[in-house]
């Protein structure tokens, strides 16, 4: 054996060291199998940890509240036609907040949809103001999205920029009021419901409900980035759904590309369009046997990248000789570009905007019930200040771009397929028109060779950007502004994108997370947020000059630059460096209290032997299901119940209960079924005209229709005066077909 082992070490020192081997070998057998099933338990516990009290489990606060403001004689918001004023009411308009927060209540967001045509910075720094003197630092610049939806059928007059006072009639404080006291109020009433609960996200496609109003425009982008989708416009719906931690459903909140423009130019009654209908199906049906705007859970159908989407899915033809005017101009040969207007898909837009706005609620009824993804993950918040009339652009290695002074081209003054100008201004125009340029020149001074340079190719029609009498006509500082939840980014962009632009900000945003190891974020364009700018096309979109383009208002560079700028947060919130952004230029706060061209209310009067309520016309004595139930009355200028409520409706329609002997209300201003319609006379006398479209699901029996109002009297060197009133239309009786 002596002579076996001979080596550099002996048998027995061979043996040992097998031994050794082996013993480590065993004793790493063993560690595995000791430590390594106790370690999957542990993961298996801290993950029903998670699910119960960790990040899967937010604090959530859903609110809803009024917004609507006035009814009567004041502009609409959103087609500048001056002879859009509020004549009644087709539905009250809401302001939605959803609020956020993390388990130990360390960050928190807020998200507001609400029923105005967009949110301006006169607005915003309101509510920031008054959020502050109430909340202390809990709700912040950083940490609040503003959106509206942007109806075209909300009271206008909450602007601080020349050029949006012109078309409001100036400062209307009741407007602006009711819109900073009703996003207020909708955050209030989040903030004391916050509980413990879930989200979770769902997508699909919504067909039917969109067109393209600029494929002209869109087909100039690149064909190799075209190919890469199927449609012109984007047809996902992104849905958010939110329970507590017992399943108790608290909210939805969708965002999607679509215009609320179902109701045209010619529309006299507030409304919150196609969106807000999907709203009220949705909220209808969870807050059962309730009236709208009641209960607790609360839908809000946001708006996204919808600067080219139209809901009127006929598309354009000339409305006076039916041929088509899908064309790169909108142009019709007969009558020119103001008979060029699209309509449908109903007979009329009311019509159009249910059918359209079923559409939706359908889809996102769909997408809410089948929602599985959850989202989970810390909250992250940036926000930023940014002159947007001088960002330097980095548009590739070797090459920079700039943005402009704001400045509107010609193209402007046409007007979409959805609401047409009044003057007979093109789309698609790249050259001034002499007549047009003497009387600008004269009027607001010419635009500066550097301001025509830097928006070529666009003529400019008004430089914007130049005139600051009596106030600065366009915002030059405006918010950018990001936010996190978990793998969920919200965009908040202070205007229009069209279908390409959103989609190449939403990738640049996930690109520029993905470049700091934050994969799968699912990107939201929230729309009309926070500060309104107009448009924002892309390079090649603007070249053509189309309305979207004419009506970028910061030149060629616009998309290039938000891209830029929001790249930077994201990678800020990637980096966790947020706290190293410069909060850039503070915008100003204009007084503009004494500008307005609203007429001032005169003192109402009755007519010779008849008082406030009393009854004009009479409802007939029996109506079939389908047919309209109508009532006049002696009535008052609505605007002065804008702050005199007793009722928060201008009309009930109410059923008798046989058991009870009492008259139970089924039907208010709110519910899309009834309609108010406002008519001025001659000194101050006016007649209230109600309509209730009785559904084919109404309960046969006896019903009537309530009208609630004020009365204004003015005394001679004395304040003046408002009086409530109602009136009460006789009975009458609906029988099934």
């Amino acid at each position: 054996m002596g002579e076996k082992c001979k080596s550099r070490f002996s048998c027995l020192e061979v043996v040992l060291i097998v031994l050794f081997t082996l013993m480590t070998i065993i004793a790493l057998i063993l560690l595995i199998l000791l430590f390594a099933p106790k370690k999957s338990r542990t993961a298996e516990n801290n993950g029903k940890l998670l699910k119960a009290d960790g990040p899967k489990n937010y604090l959530i606060g859903v609110g809803r509240s009024d917004c609507t403001g006035l009814v009567a004689e004041v502009p609409l918001m959103g087609y500048a036609n001056p002879d859009q004023l509020a004549g009644g009411i087709l539905s009250r308009l809401y302001s939605r907040a959803f609020i956020v927060a993390e388990p130990d209540d360390s960050k928190r967001v807020v998200f507001v949809s609400a029923d105005i045509g967009m949110v301006s910075q006169r607005l915003r720094l309101e509510v920031i103001k008054k959020l502050k003197s109430k909340y202390g630092e809990l709700y912040r610049q950083d940490n609040v999205i503003l959106s509206g939806t942007h109806t075209h059928s909300g009271p206008a007059g909450y602007f601080q920029y020349t050029i949006f006072l012109l078309t409001s009639k100036g400062l209307i404080k009741p407007s602006l009021n009711a819109l900073v006291n009703g996003i207020i109020k909708s955050i209030d009433i989040a903030h004391q419901n916050m509980k413990k609960g879930r989200l979770f996200i769902n997508k699909g496609l919504v067909e039917n409900c969109q067109i393209n109003r600029s494929p002209y425009s869109y087909l100039q982008n690149p064909e190799s980035e075209r190919n890469r989708y199927s449609s012109n416009t984007d047809k996902e719906m992104v849905v958010l759904k939110m329970v507590d931690i017992n399943g108790q459903e608290l909210g939805l909140l969708s965002w999607f590309a679509i215009h609320p423009v179902s109701m045209n130019n010619t529309n006299l009654l507030v409304n919150s369009d196609n969106v807000g209908y999907a709203s009220y199906l949705f909220e209808q049906e969870k807050n059962k046997g309730l009236l709208p705007g009641e209960g607790s859970f609360v839908a809000a159908f946001a708006s996204s990248n919808l600067g080219d989407v139209s809901p009127n899915i006929k598309g354009p033809h000339c409305i006076n000789t039916g041929e088509s005017c899908d064309n790169p101009n909108s142009y019709c040969s007969v009558g020119g570009a103001k008979m060029c207007m699209a309509a449908g898909p109903g007979s009329d837009m009311i019509e159009s905007t249910k059918i359209i706005g079923q559409n939706l609620y359908l889809k996102a009824k769909e997408l809410y019930t089948s929602a599985s993804q959850e989202v989970t993950g810390p909250l992250h918040s940036a926000h930023q200040w940014v002159n947007m009339s001088d960002v330097t652009v980095q548009l590739n290695a070797t090459h920079t771009g700039k943005t402009c002074k704001p400045a509107l081209g010609y193209s402007f003054a046409a007007g979409t397929i959805d609401g047409v100008g009044f003057l007979n201004f093109t789309q698609g125009s790249l050259e001034g028109q002499p007549f047009w340029e003497i009387v600008h020149n004269q009027l607001l001074g010419e635009p500066s060779n550097e301001t025509k340079e830097c928006h070529k190719p666009k003529p400019i029609l008004l430089n914007t950007g130049e005139i600051s009498f009596p106030y600065p006509w366009h915002p030059e500082i405006v918010d950018v502004q990001l936010f996190t939840i978990g793998s969920l980014a919200i965009v908040a962009l202070p205007g229009e994108l069209t279908t390409m632009s959103g989609r190449r900000l939403r990738e640049a945003v996930k690109s520029e997370f993905e470049s700091h190891g934050t994969q799968g974020m699912n990107v939201i364009i929230a729309g009309l947020c926070n500060v309104y700018t107009h448009y924002i096309t892309t390079y090649e979109e603007y070249q053509v000059q189309r309305y979207e383009a004419a009506s970028t208002i910061y030149g060629p560079h616009t998309l290039s630059a938000y891209i830029q700028l929001f790249r930077g947060l994201a990678k800020a919130i990637a980096m966790n460096t947020v706290q190293d952004l410069p909060n850039g230029p503070e915008p100003e706060f204009f007084s503009v209290t004494n500008i307005t061209l609203l007429p001032g209310v005169l003192a109402d009067v009755a007519p010779i032997g008849k008082k406030f309520g009393d009854v004009l016309q009479e409802v007939q004595p029996q109506y079939r299901v389908g047919e309209v139930a109508e009532a006049t009355f002696v009535g008052a200028n609505p605007r002065n119940s804008a702050q005199n409520t007793t009722h928060q409706t201008f009309l009930t329609v109410e059923k008798y209960e046989n058991i009870s002997g009492n008259w139970h209300v089924m039907y208010n201003d709110a519910s899309w079924d009834t309609r108010f319609y406002w008519t001025k006379g001659l000194l101050g006398r006016s007649k209230a005209k109600v309509e209730w479209h009785i559904p084919s699901s109404t309960e046969p029996g006896l019903y009537r229709i309530q009208y609630f109002g004020h009365y204004k009297v003015q005394p001679i060197l004395k304040p003046a005066q408002f009086y409530p009133f109602n009136g009460t239309s006789s009975t009458f009786e609906v029988v099934k077909l």
